[in-house]
């Protein structure tokens, strides 16, 4: 992986007495695309604004390739945003919403031209120059915006919930051209989002946050396979969650059962917080591990989503053969799919 870009250093930020974010710490790598990924409220907002340059965190520090940039203004930082509003001038057409950034810098006419037209080839919009603002789809002025963005070529790009205001089927075509556009340019894509799938869909790496605390920061394999807490195994995807202990080492108790599983370095008896996701549950019509009664089934269109009654738990399982409701059914679960966590302490 490239070098590391960006460093975050136990950065605070506190408003009118409340605490949005507590003693961040985040590194970013060059040519990465990071997504900060959590509920309202959470501070991802706000941890994208410190970067760009639009906060200054209350305490902590900011660098950008080793310089510390806490009090450098947005407009000196190698650093652009797209907003979920994305600030569209109407009175120009597409090449001159385009070209303000690079006319502000006085860039020469025949460079402006060909960068503008680099970057609306880069977004799918050649041939759209002299269109006007509201003669663009909701996808086409965020590709525009976009293009206005890289045309400045920052080493750094911020997207504040750009897609949040398309259709769903758009949406998902705009993930994977994101990505795209991002690998085509080099350069590192910083990226907000509440939603999960959007997140696992293009990142390199997913920042988790809660309630101004960073959860787990990983690949999107390791925050869905291996979620570090109860929140991010329920944030990310459908789980069961169930209290177990740990009785050694690869030997866990749950649901009044003994199960194998391959997790170590838990302590004797301790308690534990028991991560099954849905789609691993292999469910028979007799036999098993547990035994259970389906409660109900939904058709969900690649799969059902059955409840099944087991052992005192009502588990979600999703499957691609449903059972009838109030069948007797099998329910087993193979060791590598039981991810334990440390319990939770309220204080």
């Amino acid at each position: 992986m490239s070098k590391d870009l960006i460093r975050l250093i136990d950065c605070v930020m506190v408003f009118d007495d409340d605490v949005i974010l507590d003693k961040i710490n985040l590194t970013i790598k060059n040519q990465e695309f990071l997504t900060l990924l959590g509920p309202s409220g959470c501070g991802k907002t706000t941890t994208l604004r410190i970067i760009g340059g639009f906060e200054t965190p209350t305490s902590g520090d900011v660098f950008f390739d080793g310089v510390r940039i806490n009090n450098v203004p947005p407009h000196k930082r190698r650093v652009n945003t797209v907003f979920q509003k994305y600030a569209l001038f109407p009175h120009l057409n597409v090449f001159e919403n385009i070209a303000f950034g690079l006319r502000i810098a006085k860039v020469r006419e025949d460079e402006i031209k060909t960068r503008v037209l680099e970057s609306l080839a880069l977004v799918g919009l050649r041939g759209y120059e002299k269109r006007r603002v509201h003669q663009l789809s909701g996808g086409q002025q965020q590709r525009v915006a976009i293009a206005r963005a890289i045309v400045n070529r920052p080493q750094v790009l911020l997207l504040d919930e750009p897609l949040g205001a398309l259709d769903l089927k758009l949406r998902k075509e705009m993930q994977i051209e994101l990505k795209a556009i991002q690998q085509q340019v080099g350069i590192t894509f910083i990226y907000v989002t509440h939603d999960q799938e959007e997140a696992l869909t293009m990142s390199d790496t997913v920042v988790v946050m809660n309630n101004g605390v960073i959860q787990q920061v990983g690949t999107p394999q390791d925050i869905y396979n291996e979620p570090q807490n109860a929140f991010v195994a329920d944030f990310i995807g459908e789980s069961n969650i169930i209290g177990g202990i740990m009785n050694a080492d690869r030997d866990v108790t749950f649901a009044g059962k003994r199960f194998e599983c391959v997790d170590t370095g838990f302590g004797k008896d301790e308690n534990v917080d028991v991560v099954i996701r849905p789609e691993d549950f292999i469910v028979t019509e007799d036999g098993g591990q547990m035994s259970g009664i389906v409660r109900s089934v939904t058709f969900k269109g690649v799969h059902y989503e059955m409840m099944i009654d087991a052992e005192g738990f009502g588990w979600m399982v999703h499957s691609t053969l449903s059972q009838p409701v109030g069948a007797k059914v099998g329910l087993s679960v193979k060791p590598f799919d039981i991810h334990i966590m440390r319990r939770e302490t309220s204080e």
